[in-house]
């Protein structure tokens, strides 16, 4: 038994000050041994709260506060007893009137000594009550705080004004009104969502605060001291509240080795103390299973029980508005309106006709949320009906999933839910009915990966690429993708794409390629929903092969057209390239929504466009390399003719190979040519900078092209991409095509790390200078910046690869480079290059969150390719410094 009541015969003061912390110390270990040992967290916090109201008694009593009239209140957590190791000790001195000045003295003599003992974090008020009516009335956070008050000591008079100073100055619907609007700005700031990759566990949806917020509002109303009081009121049930309780030990477990590790009131659940915490609640790794694999499953459970608490938070704040608040309004009549035997609408709600309807009628399960995608001017479900849904819902087995009745109601959601579908799917998900309807759904709901491309759990995104889908119909989101929303727009069956969305990755976590697990399960689903054989093979094809657009115009030239052509004899028709399209670009943006900018736009709209005129023209027929060079040069000329000669433009152009004209566009060749010819003799290099997209409002998010004309010279590439790396830009992509009279044509895609390059004259005119002074010098290398390595990636162990094979058909060594991303990295490995003399011909940059995955088309100085004996020492030595790079980032800081 911990001995929680603090024994002060004989302590004096301010000599025994040290004696109450060291006291405080030994209840401090205690209560760690006690927790350590089984015991329930909920009785921890309460004995810690024991423990502080022991030291603030006797402190108030030697302050001579004890013969006075005032009183001493616990508030906030404080007020609930439920004190964690560094949690703040919010407390208030009441008193009837305005203190005298002896009151003063006191009370100032009080507050001193809680100073004094060092390991207490007091936040102390002094109110009478009648400043508690003026402040309450103000501050919603002083009203909350005040419906929780405790008394510690004192006067016992006031042991119940903080509550009836609320009572009086806010009635039910207005604090109810108040409290809904702060939980949704509070909700906002963490981006409304529970799957946050550094979740703030006390005020992120699901959190702590979304528990307090039921207590808050039910406390206000009901008069009640804990929420276990509600059972009897019919506020909350006996399930409910176990669920809610099972949810806050929890949480309150985290913040609890939160506060151990860090030795402060920390909330936010950073990758810097997961794998730490995981460890605590037995999540280890076994021999078998990967080294982030602890920490996903410690994140899943978190992440489950966040939307457990969220979806009572939102059920029962619906029933107290619907029970309490809304019947309350002036003049309130209640609307209904009959819809069939098993429903209708109750105030534009959804509910039941009686409380047997779904064990009755089981179809009612998806009835309801057909009738909830079908009719848009449904605002939602009713929480008696919700209630009665959610038990209803553990009920489906594989009884009701093989009832045709079933499988016809879920394809009619899929299919008629015009814009709601990701809303209906997302309440289905909610309340439980969509991961026992697809248990595989059920087996991802919750799980994420380690990483920082996989921004949200495996459903969140899941029902964020079907949502991007729908979207494609939206006249409001169509501009913003106007090829791809044409393309889905034309789509014969868009359920086919749907169902593809919703299994792509439903076998993350099993082990093994999930591509090809999700698609056996996908076909197993197909056929029992009456898809044809052609259609499910179709589904699956999808998904075996739904990353396969994305990293072939990522990591491959797709400017080349051998690449092209390879990937549309992967498609075979126009019917799979444009379900791939359409899936492709939805899942991107669904995966992390910094991943798509104009330049991953232009990628796959020129790979599908390409795609597109290869398969029309005929997969079997040769690609005709003179036709494609001979168009683009005539293309090229017509936006030329009005300004030069052909002449004149014929000059520039035998300077350059045919691989220049396969590769660049037909306006991208004007667009040098133009440059080039304006530039004329000015012996300095030639810098232009223009944005990637050319139509509309440039935004941050679109890539910048930069042009460089200048003299050949050895480090070109790795003194051009410092100065970027100096200016705040990220290289995409680089493309280095050498003239016959040893002048280099570059053009760099960067993303500006500021967002102001075009907007901001004086900027892109500073960057331009110094690549040009740069550039004049050919003996001199800017070097490196030192940059400070971003918190998140320290937590990140990549391997580092380097493979180097040889590019027949280009003769040139592809080096192809997978490491941990970090600032100046591309800077860093084109010094590398430099150094060995190597010539970068051109670059593909992929970074994927964390991780790195860049490929380098080069050869020697005499154009002339690495052999393998020198591309295996080289491949050597640029893991190695890779290596190096790694182990500094790793060292703690």
């Amino acid at each position: 038994m911990i001995q929680t009541t603090l024994l002060k015969d004989g302590l004096r003061f301010p000599e025994d000050i040290q004696a109450i912390n060291q006291w405080r110390d030994t209840v401090e270990t205690e209560l760690e041994q006690y927790f350590e040992s089984g015991h329930p967290i909920r009785d921890t916090l309460k004995a810690r709260a024991d423990s502080i109201d022991s030291i603030l008694n006797l402190l108030w009593q030697h302050a001579g506060l004890d013969q006075s009239n005032l009183a001493l209140f616990a508030v906030g957590g404080y007020g609930r007893r439920e004190m964690l190791p560094c949690s703040d000790v919010d407390i208030m001195v009441l008193s009837e009137q305005d203190l005298t000045p002896e009151q003063e003295a006191m009370v100032t003599t009080f507050i001193s000594s809680l100073w004094d003992v060092g390991q207490l974090k007091p936040g102390v008020s002094v109110r009478t009550i009648q400043s508690c009516f003026e402040q309450a009335t103000a501050d919603l956070s002083i009203a909350t705080t005040l419906i929780e008050a405790r008394l510690i000591c004192g006067n016992s008079f006031l042991r119940k004004w903080p509550r009836r100073v609320v009572s009086q100055t806010w009635t039910d619907r207005t604090f109810f009104d108040a409290k809904v609007q702060e939980q949704a700005q509070r909700h906002a700031q963490h981006n409304n969502t529970e799957s946050n990759l550094e979740p703030d566990i006390k005020n992120a949806p699901g959190g702590i605060r979304d528990i307090n917020q039921i207590g808050w509002i039910a406390k206000r109303h009901f008069r009640v001291n804990r929420i276990y009081d509600l059972v009897h009121l019919g506020f909350i049930s006996e399930f409910e509240l176990g669920v809610l309780e099972e949810a806050e030990n929890f949480l309150w477990e985290i913040r609890h080795h939160l506060h151990r590790i860090t030795k402060r009131d920390e909330n936010r659940l950073l990758f810097d103390y997961q794998r730490e915490i995981a460890g605590k609640f037995g999540y280890v790794k076994k021999d078998d299973q990967h080294i982030n694999y602890p920490i996903e499953q410690f994140m899943r459970r978190y992440y489950r029980t966040a939307q457990q608490v969220s979806t009572l938070n939102e059920m029962l704040l619906s029933y107290f508005d619907e029970s309490v608040i809304t019947p309350r309004l002036p003049n309130y009549e209640r609307r209904i309106e009959q819809i069939n035997d098993r429903f209708k609408l109750v105030d534009g709600k959804l509910a039941v006709q009686h409380h047997k309807i779904f064990s009755e009628k089981p179809s009612a399960i998806l009835e309801i949320f057909y009738l909830l995608a079908s009719r848009p001017e449904i605002e939602g479900i009713r929480a008696r009906t919700l209630r009665l849904l959610i038990l209803a819902g553990k009920r489906i087995d594989q009884n009701f999933r093989d009832n045709p009745e079933h499988q016809a109601l879920f394809m009619s959601i899929i299919r008629g839910a015009n814009h709601r579908l990701y809303e209906t799917l997302l309440a289905m998900k909610r309340y439980g009915v969509l991961g026992t309807y697809i248990p595989a759904f059920g087996q991802i709901m919750g799980l994420m990966q380690y990483d920082l491309f996989h921004i949200y759990t495996v459903d969140a995104h899941t029902l964020l690429l079907i949502r991007n889908l729908n979207r494609f119909k939206d006249p409001k989101h169509t501009k913003d993708f106007p090829v791809v929303s044409s393309v889905y727009q034309r789509l014969l069956r868009r359920d086919i794409v749907m169902l593809a969305a919703l299994f792509h990755d439903i076998a993350k976590g099993r082990g093994g390629d999930h591509s090809e697990l999700g698609a056996y399960d996908a076909i197993e689903f197909c056929r029992k929903h009456g898809f044809s054989e052609r259609e499910c093979n179709l589904v699956a094809w999808l998904i075996q092969n739904h990353l396969l657009m994305s990293l072939t115009a990522q990591k491959k030239d797709i400017s080349d057209l051998d690449v092209v052509k390879d990937f549309a004899e992967k498609l075979g028709d126009m019917e799979h390239l444009n379900y791939l399209y359409t899936l492709t670009v939805a899942d991107i943006n669904a995966t992390n929504p910094k991943l798509w900018n104009s330049w991953r736009s232009s990628l796959m709209r020129q790979l599908y466009t390409h795609a597109r005129d290869i398969i029309r023209i005929g997969l079997d027929r040769p690609v005709d390399y003179q036709m494609h060079i001979e168009e683009n040069k005539f293309a090229a000329s017509e936006l030329l003719v009005t300004d030069f000669s052909l002449d004149q433009v014929e000059k520039v152009w035998q300077e350059l190979g045919d691989e220049y004209f396969l590769k660049e566009s037909a306006e991208e060749i004007a667009w040098h040519t133009r440059a080039i010819l304006e530039h004329g003799d000015n012996p300095e290099p030639l810098v232009m900078i223009r944005a990637h997209r050319r139509s509309g409002q440039v935004t941050a998010q679109d890539a910048i092209q930069i042009f460089i004309y200048t003299q050949d010279q050895p480090n070109l590439f790795a003194t051009t991409v410092a100065v970027l790396d100096r200016m705040n830009l990220d290289v995409q992509d680089a493309r280095i095509i050498t003239a016959e009279k040893a002048f280099s044509l570059d053009t760099y895609m960067v993303l500006d790390r500021l967002g102001s390059l075009l907007t901001d004259l004086e900027r892109e005119e500073l960057v331009k200078n110094t690549l040009v002074r740069a550039l004049s010098s050919s003996d001199q290398y800017p070097g490196l910046l030192q940059r400070r390595i971003p918190r998140q990636l320290r937590h990140f162990d990549i391997e580092n690869t380097v493979d180097i094979t040889l590019n027949a058909a280009l003769q040139q060594n592809m080096v192809e480079i997978s490491t941990l991303d970090h600032p100046g990295l591309l800077a860093k490995i084109g010094g590398l290059f430099m150094i060995q003399g190597l010539d970068i011909h051109s670059a593909r940059i992929a970074t994927l969150g964390e991780r790195a995955e860049d490929i380098f088309f080069v050869t020697k100085k005499n154009a002339i390719p690495m052999n393998k004996e020198e591309a295996r020492i080289f491949a050597d030595q640029l893991k190695n410094a890779l290596d190096e790079v790694s182990s500094q980032i790793a060292q703690p800081h």
